[in-house]
């Protein structure tokens, strides 16, 4: 198998994760993004360790042992990032990313934050 084949499929998921990071509002579903992205990275390592290997007659397999190493870090990552969200979700009701941006600039004019008098100015 030629090492395009791997490479565009790569590029591809790359993409298609890039994409739903700068495109999605949901939290759980950038995290799936992120996701995406890391497995593009694993896919080229592990043809690009294939093809060197070939080339180099050596056994090593460096791009394989990285490949491992770093889904034990997206399995952590994910876990942690899960964590954080439904610990957002439960104290502001909402993991909508542009919702969590306003309220944590100060923008939002009717969390339980604001002042009484504040908000009556709001709402007249």
């Amino acid at each position: 198998m030629h090492l395009a084949y791997p490479a565009v499929l790569s590029a591809l998921l790359f993409c298609t994760g890039l994409y739903g990071v700068l495109a999605r509002r949901n939290a759980i579903l950038v995290l799936m993004s992120v996701e995406l992205m890391l497995n593009a990275v694993n896919l080229n390592l592990v043809a690009f360790d294939v093809w060197l290997s070939k080339a180099a007659k050596e056994t090593l397999h460096s791009g394989q042992a990285l490949t491992l190493f770093t889904i034990a870090i997206a399995a952590a990552e994910i876990g942690i990032g899960l964590a954080i969200v439904l610990a957002v979700y439960r104290n502001r009701g909402t993991s909508d990313i542009d919702k969590l941006r306003d309220t944590a600039e100060g923008h939002s004019t009717d969390g339980p934050d604001t002042p009484a008098a504040e908000k009556a100015e709001a709402t007249a």
